[in-house]
């Protein structure tokens, strides 16, 4: 059966390589694995509504009530981050179209020349020169490019990553360098929250035990003593890593570089990226401009798809049925004058003056219930007058000689 190739047109990020998913029409970007990123979402909403519930009405009424006003502003900029993280593309490259990467594939065959056979063929690296100072570009084997400089392949999206800086599990997706001041601001803001959570509650535990005890205040609030001991183990990890990533900020490096020593290894080679300034690292890590993405995820893409011929026949049928209907629609006629002008047989003469028995005469309801008949069809024939005798032509001649 032949088959019948149809262009439709579909958004590029249902066709887009990787391991990532897509919402709200490709508006959302995350990694496949999600379930971390979920647990992160429980421990810090679920925190701060213990908090909300059982510390922020005695706080407000005995200390302050911009204690729980400060508390929400602080939960809201978390999860803004959070999302706006975890939610956008972090600097995914596009990989090389089909043309590109057989251009590429000659390009790097002219450079190294022919191999003999049993050699391993020179490493794919091309160089250029960032302040003085050469950088080697790696050629992507999964995505048929070389990356640009401080970009790097990550294996759980299956994507190349501008800036990578690390796949964090916690948000749900890659840190690279559309997102990293996000993930910097989250980190920071959930250090303040914790550390801010974890004060006041042990100001609220101690200003109940003043009046009711200690262990009658932990009776009164058991929703305390969770509380106290998410934040306590939160509270080395969270701080630890805002110091960390601090730390990187100042020298403007990334975490993938400072894990393979990049600029620290054997050959002692500095960082071409860094301003050999605090202040102006920190600007342009965390004050620079934001990049557009290079992957226009929702934009719109032709794509061939073969269907069988009678399928597309259906179709076909169906639309000009379709039309058909709409153009009886638009001139209808009446049911009764249908019928008539479909089932109506001929009744009169076809000479004139000539009369048509009444049994020859079928009613519309009987000729409605069945086909016409070829016979019926066609009224009987009429008679023909006899032929004139020879006699009667002689005397007619002779009266026409008397008279002349």
């Amino acid at each position: 059966m032949s088959a019948v190739m149809i262009t439709r047109k579909v958004r590029k990020w249902e066709k887009l390589p990787g391991k990532n998913t897509f919402c709200c029409d490709g508006r959302v970007m995350m990694a496949r694995q999600k379930g971390v990123f979920y647990l992160t979402l429980f421990l810090i909403v679920g925190t701060c509504s213990l908090f909300f519930a059982f510390e922020c009405p005695y706080l407000a009424v005995h200390l302050s009530p911009a204690i729980p006003v400060f508390a929400v502003l602080l939960f809201l900029f978390v999860m803004a981050m959070l999302l706006r993280t975890s939610f956008s593309d972090p600097g995914v490259l596009p990989r090389a179209l089909q043309e590109e990467a057989t251009f590429i594939e000659m390009e790097i065959e002219a450079a190294n020349g022919n191999v003999p056979a049993g050699q391993r063929p020179p490493p794919r690296i091309r160089n250029v020169q960032i302040n003085n100072q050469i950088v080697k570009l790696k050629y992507c084997y999964t995505c048929k490019i070389f990356r640009p400089p401080r970009a790097s392949h990550c294996s759980i999206c299956d994507n190349c990553v501008d800036r990578f800086d690390h796949h964090c599990p916690w948000v749900g997706n890659c840190v690279g360098k559309r997102n990293y001041r996000y993930f910097y601001l989250f980190t920071m803001s959930l250090s303040l929250l914790t550390i801010y959570i974890f004060t006041f509650n042990i100001v609220h535990v101690v200003m109940r035990s003043v009046d009711k005890g200690f262990l009658n205040t932990l009776k009164e609030t058991p929703g305390t003593v969770l509380e106290v001991l998410v934040c306590f183990f939160t509270l080395w990890s969270v701080v630890g890593l805002t110091g960390f990533h601090t730390y990187l900020i100042s020298l403007n490096q990334t975490t993938n570089e400072d894990i393979k020593g990049s600029w620290s290894g054997k050959n002692r080679v500095q960082n071409p990226y860094s301003h050999k300034n605090i202040v102006k690292n920190c600007c342009e890590v965390l004050c620079g401009p934001t990049y557009p993405s290079v992957l226009d995820r929702r934009g719109l893409m032709h794509e061939d798809s073969s269907v069988p011929a009678a399928s597309a026949t259906c179709t076909t049928t169906t639309t000009t049925s379709s039309s058909c209907s709409s153009s009886s629609s638009s001139n209808p006629v009446p049911q009764t004058t249908h019928a008539l002008l479909c089932f109506q047989k001929p009744t009169a003469p076809l000479i004139p003056n000539e009369h048509t028995p009444d049994d020859a005469k079928p009613s519309i309801a009987a000729s409605a219930e069945r086909s016409p008949s070829p016979k019926e069809e066609h009224p009987p024939a009429s008679k023909v007058p006899p032929l004139a005798s020879p006699e009667t032509d002689a005397e007619t001649s002779l009266a026409k000689d008397k008279t002349h």
